[in-house]
């Protein structure tokens, strides 16, 4: 137990007394451990793991490290059928040559697009191809339906073979969360309300000319293999388009700009661009990587089918094999930060719970793959989940462990977003310290990690982050050292183990996110998301299972 916990014994009741948190288990707590923590760093970010990437003997010998580690603490296979692991397919996709596109207007001409300059376009349904033909355009401002914040881009309008332009991100302002940004302004949100009201296809209207430059670099890039996120939405294509190309397509339709003048408003209601009709046929070639999740679990001895998820990523970006092109002598990215912390915290905490008494509810160590391919493991599991979602009381998620001298401040993504942050608070005040937002709004990082996908879920989901508060020096030491660590090592070669890591701060979060787990897993509460958050509609929708 820390120096901080014993002194703020006395505040934590006074605290618990005014909040709508269960009270903490008083329970001792069991040491997390910072030796066992760098030693287990350095064992699984070593080079012969070769950077953790997927598919390889680096795979294998992390997961067969993890499984030793929860069978000697006598913890039970938590993955489907009573096993150890959770199969991953992923598809991955590589476009067989360019698209072909175009559009005709209302004089019955055909304009071609050229892919890379005047439009850029996937296939994004499950088989590669994509064909739509004569489907009619559709203009949705930003094409956002947020009933929390009173918008609604669609109103009645039928998308049922339709093409959908939408303009990229959300508008400025309060409405919609001031600097942080909100799961509105994501392509794949986007596609999901698109996909729900029947279109085909979904493209991005990027407020750039033909000629600009970031635009020629993304066309240069259109073509690179990407993943197929399990449970996105399954239309027959994506894209982008410059300004340039909806100009003409605006015209063509006998529009004056004027129309959408008001799209960020929060009045503008989907326009259809009449007598203009879209082509596309695009084809790609499609390949499958097997990996896996790895699913340990204590049995809650009084509601086992309620559940609490502690996740963290295993993967990390790989060696040699990966970055052929790589310069420089150091051709493993060991990723000892980025994700070996989050993937041993995960077994630290573990630990401490296998040294106390069974819990009520079931709680899951979860140890997510390809989280750095676009966070496809943990997207998989919540596409077929274990543990019904519904059933899920929150997911509790670690990804680099703060390495760092105590904080005042405990960091975490999505302030604002569920009750879990105001528990978390509550156990943080006992202590002397406080709970804030990541300082980083720009970086929208509460959509980054392998909590997010149980977030879009419906599941309350929190991940705390780096604090820069020191206890000696403050915020002005604090950052200065947080930035040159990212600037460093994030995704470099040389995110590697050093014994002078210091992993005071670690354990005292690893602390808090144990009691925070712990009190949920011996209470009847179910944390709820909050009135401003996106996902709160989401878990509405299964709250009869919860009764």
């Amino acid at each position: 137990m820390t120096s901080r916990l014993l002194a703020g014994v006395a505040a934590l009741s006074l605290l618990l007394g005014a909040a709508c948190a269960t009270a903490p288990t008083p329970a001792p707590q069991p040491e997390i451990s910072a030796q066992r923590l760098s030693d287990s760093i350095r064992t699984i970010s070593a080079d012969e793991y070769q950077g953790r990437y997927p598919g390889t003997e680096g795979e294998r010998m992390t997961l067969a490290w993890l499984q030793a580690q929860y069978e000697a603490m006598g913890l039970q296979p938590g993955g489907p059928n009573g096993q150890w692991l959770q199969r991953v397919e992923l598809k991955r996709y590589t476009p067989d040559g360019a698209a072909t596109v175009g559009w005709t207007g209302p004089d019955g001409q055909t304009r071609a697009l050229e892919p890379g300059k005047d439009i850029l376009v996937r296939a994004a349904t499950n088989d590669g191809r994509a064909d739509v033909q004569g489907a009619p355009v559709v203009f949705a401002g930003y094409g956002i339906v947020a009933p929390e914040r009173g918008w609604d881009d669609y109103g009645n309008m039928d998308l049922r073979g339709k093409v959908v332009i939408v303009m990229a991100g959300e508008p400025d302002g309060e409405v919609f969360n001031g600097a942080y940004t909100t799961h509105h302004a994501s392509g794949a949100a986007k596609a999901d309300q698109a996909f729900a009201r029947g279109a085909v296809g979904v493209i991005t209207m990027n407020p750039v000319a033909a000629t600009d430059e970031a635009w020629a670099r993304a066309g240069q890039q259109n073509g690179r293999t990407r993943g197929f996120t399990p449970g996105a939405a399954n239309v027959e294509f994506t894209g982008s388009i410059n300004m340039d190309t909806a100009h003409a397509m605006v015209t063509a339709a006998g529009l004056d700009h004027s129309a959408f003048a008001d799209y960020a408003s929060g009045s503008f209601k989907a326009v259809e661009l009449r007598g203009v009709k879209l082509n596309v046929r695009a084809s790609e070639t499609v390949t499958t990587l097997v990996t896996h999740n790895l699913l340990a679990k204590i049995e809650g001895t009084e509601r086992p089918d309620e559940v609490i998820v502690y996740s963290a990523h295993w993967d990390h970006v790989g060696g040699e094999a990966q970055h052929p092109d790589a310069e420089g002598g150091d051709k493993i990215w060991n990723g000892a930060w980025d994700n070996a912390s989050g993937t041993v915290g995960v077994v630290e905490v573990a630990r401490a719970f296998a040294a106390g008494p069974r819990p009520e509810r079931t709680v899951v160590f979860a140890h997510m793959a390809a989280e750095e391919m676009g966070l496809l493991g943990a997207y998989a599991y919540v596409a077929d989940p274990v543990y019904p979602l519904a059933k899920t009381v929150a997911d509790l998620n670690i990804d680099m462990l703060p390495l760092s001298p105590p904080t005042r401040d405990v960091a975490i993504f999505g302030k604002g977003q569920n009750e879990l942050e105001d528990r978390l608070a509550v156990l943080a005040e006992a202590e002397g310290r406080y709970v804030t937002d990541d300082r980083q709004p720009e970086q929208g990082f509460y959509y980054r990690s392998d909590h997010f996908p149980f977030a879009r879920a419906g599941v309350p989901a929190l991940m705390p982050w780096h604090g820069v508060d020191w206890d000696e020096g403050g915020v002005p030491v604090g950052r200065a050292a947080w930035d040159a660590r990212f600037e460093a090592d994030y995704h470099q070669p040389s995110d590697e183990w050093r014994p002078d890591l210091d992993f005071r701060s670690a354990v005292e979060n690893l602390e808090l996110l144990h009691r925070l787990g712990l009190d949920l897993a011996n209470s009847n509460d179910w944390p709820g998301w909050k009135p401003s958050s996106e996902f709160g509609a989401v878990r509405a929708r299964t709250d009869a299972a919860r009764q």
